[in-house]
C-alpha cells in the first residue's frame, strides 16, 4: 500500500546506501581492496572483481562492478 505521508515518499527517493567510485590501489589477503578517492583519501571496501589500477564502483562498502575512465573537466560559470 502507498504512503501518503511526503517525508516517507521523500525517503523512497533517496539511494540505500552511499555511492563512490575510485581506483583500486591494492588487494588485500582478506578478500577487501583498498580504493583511492579522487582527493587522495583511501578507503577499505568489500570485493576484489575490479582489477588493480582500474576505476570502481563502491555501493555500500563493496565493489560492484568496474566503471570506465572518462575524463573530467572543471567548467566555471
Amino acid at each position: 500500500m502507498a504512503t501518503t505521508n511526503p517525508w516517507k515518499q521523500f525517503q523512497g527517493l533517496l539511494p540505500k546506501a552511499s555511492r563512490i567510485i575510485g581506483t583500486v590501489a591494492s588487494h588485500n589477503s582478506n578478500g577487501t581492496s583498498t580504493i583511492t578517492l579522487r582527493d587522495g583519501v583511501t578507503m577499505t571496501a568489500k570485493g576484489q572483481s575490479v582489477s588493480v589500477g582500474q576505476r570502481a564502483f563502491v555501493e555500500g562498502g563493496e565493489i560492484v562492478r568496474e566503471v570506465p575512465d572518462l575524463p573530467n573537466h572543471k567548467i566555471q560559470v
